[in-house]
């Protein structure tokens, strides 16, 4: 056995897949991701985004296990048996490639060739495993997985958009991925790759997660972006390209706004606090002002109580040069703004008397395609805004927002 023909494989995966071909793959980038799925020990959950070449890196690394670990059989698992068969192909013809040819031949004296396969299973004569198994299986999420085992588990969007729309989905597909812990032997190892679509979704279920959005992953300009940007919903852009949730079904608000503004625009503007008392609420802290036909916010979002983070408030009012700062007496009979009070912050009260999904349908919706937020913004508190509907579980950034709005409103 040529051992610098198999540390060539397993330490320069990218150099040999550009050989067969796969010429787009970087050793920075999908080098990295190559060798984790290699010659890592744990399991592992890459989410990329889409046009980012982490299914063809998938492709590869299961070639490559074919030909390095010829003691270990796979089951590889999509979505549906058609999305299958699609990668058992691809992993047939990299095998059938001539680097891969005179590369088996280095490591093993002659080359690796297909002893039996068909569209769902490969089995090369270099398999040396006693079990009756294939070499690598591949099935759908719909498939029959009982009885079997596998030393190498890799699934590959097995969550996609039917799990976003449908909760019965989402529950099958997170069924199914906890059943693939009993298939996988002991030492074994499950290697994932896909795309979150919602909070609950099986990819909640995944460890070591590892991230790489259109923003860092150095594959889109930002032209690219902004193009892609333009032809999808946003929750559709934000599953895809930017690896988040944002609500689709009912969302108020269904285009991005714009970011990154001067905080300089916000200068002798107004702010608001919608406090959080407990429970799985935010205390959120909106700073804005009007200026002509648009309006320039800045958020914030603490998961929090509001006690824990006044300081916090006041800090960012000053440094922005905001205030008053106004506060709702409804259920705290003015709590919140005696404290900012007696911290030496300038405070207004005032009652509210209008239901909160009205104000924000009002009064957010009516300048939302004007708001422009201001650089430092939370992206969860943006997130939360995009994400809101009527039956939204959080809503304290769009609530202050809208309540902010309102006075901008009425004092110009």
């Amino acid at each position: 056995m040529d051992r610098a023909a198999l540390e060539l494989l397993l330490t320069r995966p990218a150099q040999v897949a550009r050989w067969c071909g796969l010429t787009r793959l970087t050793d920075e980038l999908h080098g990295s991701w190559l060798r984790e799925m290699l010659l890592g020990t744990q399991d592992m959950t890459l989410l990329a985004h889409r046009g980012s070449f982490k299914t063809t890196c998938l492709s590869f690394a299961m070639a490559a296990m074919l030909t390095a670990y010829p003691r270990r059989n796979l089951i590889f698992m999509r979505k549906t048996e058609e999305d299958v068969v699609e990668i058992i192909r691809q992993v047939k013809l990299l095998l059938g490639t001539d680097a891969m040819r005179h590369l088996t031949a280095r490591i093993y004296g002659v080359p690796l060739t297909l002893r039996k396969s068909d569209m769902y299973t490969v089995s090369t004569d270099g398999y040396a495993a006693m079990r009756g198994a294939p070499q690598l299986l591949g099935l759908g999420t719909g498939g029959s997985i009982t009885g079997k085992h596998a030393d190498i588990v890799p699934t590959d969007d097995i969550v996609n958009l039917s799990d976003r729309l449908s909760g019965a989905e989402r529950q099958r597909t997170r069924s199914v991925y906890q059943e693939l812990q009993n298939i996988r032997n002991p030492g074994g190892r499950i290697i994932n790759t896909g795309t979150p679509w919602h909070p609950q979704d099986a990819i909640s279920l995944m460890p070591n997660i590892r991230r790489c959005d259109c923003y860092h992953s150095g594959l889109l300009s930002e032209e690219s972006i902004l193009r892609l940007r333009r032809t999808m919903s946003p929750s559709l852009f934000a599953a895809n390209y930017e690896l988040r949730h944002i609500a689709a079904e009912d969302a108020l608000f269904d285009t991005p706004p714009q970011e990154g503004a001067s905080p300089a625009l916000i200068r002798d503007g107004f702010a608001h606090v919608d406090a959080a008392y407990g429970g799985g609420d935010c205390t959120a802290l909106t700073c804005g002002k009007l200026v002509g036909d648009r309006v320039y916010l800045y958020g914030r979002l603490w998961p929090r109580h509001v006690d824990a983070v006044m300081e916090e408030i006041i800090a960012e009012c000053d440094r922005l040069l905001c205030g008053p700062i106004f506060c709702e007496t409804n259920g705290d009979k003015g709590y919140v703004a005696r404290e900012l009070r007696k911290r030496g912050a300038q405070t207004r009260t005032y009652a509210e008397h209008t239901a909160k999904q009205v104000k924000i349908a009002t009064h957010l919706k009516k300048w939302w395609d004007s708001v422009a937020f201001i650089e430092g913004t939370d992206r969860a508190y943006i997130d939360q805004c995009l994400d809101y509907t009527p039956h939204a579980e959080h809503d304290d950034a769009p609530d202050s927002a809208a309540s902010l709005l309102r006075i901008l409103d009425r004092r110009g």
